[in-house]
């Protein structure tokens, strides 16, 4: 039998549809606590269709000076910014215009550049440049965003991949493979140093994936988002029932 330990807080909601109002609230939390903390706080958004509604009801949270905080992505893929498969563009409809976000508070990834590995030097540079830095000089997202695949994988790390044992760089570039695209992402050092990771799942489709995380034992190159077993700050699982096979 698989033993299974979840690390951090466990919070399953009743639906696919509780999991956005109780992640706004978690991440507005985070946030405002960074910010009391230090008077800024650094915000790290990943894509998908379960954190995009979400950031719709986090953009009307009144509570939070948005000018107080710096946003970046966990990953993006190698489209323009006005492509529909962008994550930065559907952040942009769902979160940055309602809550009217400064543009030189929104470090977007250069998915469209030609050159996808000068790209994530770039982004490293701006990470370097506009989030503190942990002792060891990774740079330290006070709140970052992750979402989890049906294959198990989290930010664009993807299972037998060799991104995921990169750990001289802050932000690779990820080859497309198949019908994939192309991307740019942050690596495991920068995942693992993250001070409070907010992380979503919901859908029976998440419940294999979620269970070979949980599990004490197992491969990070089969199931990367096991990273998130060793971020160094707070943990929170957002996950609906079906997802976390609770019903």
């Amino acid at each position: 039998m698989t033993t299974k330990v979840v690390p951090g807080m466990l919070i399953a909601v009743p639906d696919a549809a509780a999991v956005a109002p109780e992640a706004a609230s978690r991440i507005a939390k985070s946030l405002l606590e960074a910010i009391d903390a230090h008077g800024r706080a650094s915000l790290a958004l990943s894509g998908g269709s379960t954190p995009f509604p979400a950031y719709a009801l986090l953009a009307q949270d009144a509570r939070i000076d948005w000018s107080k905080v710096e946003f970046f992505f966990v990953d993006d893929r190698a489209v323009a910014p006005d492509h529909p498969r962008s994550n930065f563009r559907m952040t942009k409809a769902t979160f940055f215009d309602p809550a009217k976000i400064a543009s030189e508070r929104v470090h977007r990834m250069r998915g469209e550049a030609g050159d996808l590995a000068a790209a994530a030097r770039d982004y490293a540079s701006t990470l370097g440049a506009h989030v503190r830095k942990s002792a060891s000089g990774v740079p330290e997202f006070d709140v970052a965003i992750f979402g989890i695949g049906d294959d198990g994988h989290t930010a664009s790390l993807f299972p037998g991949e060799p991104t995921i044992d990169v750990t001289d760089r802050f932000v690779v570039d990820v080859p497309a493979a198949g019908q994939r695209e192309a991307r740019l992402s942050i690596t495991a050092p920068v995942i693992e140093q993250t001070r409070a990771a907010i992380i979503l799942a919901a859908g029976k489709g998440k419940r294999d994936a979620l269970e070979r995380i949980w599990s004490t034992s197992g491969d990070v190159h089969h199931t990367p988002a096991r990273l998130l077993r060793e971020v160094r700050g707070s943990i929170t699982w957002v996950i609906d029932k079906a997802a976390g096979g609770l019903g």
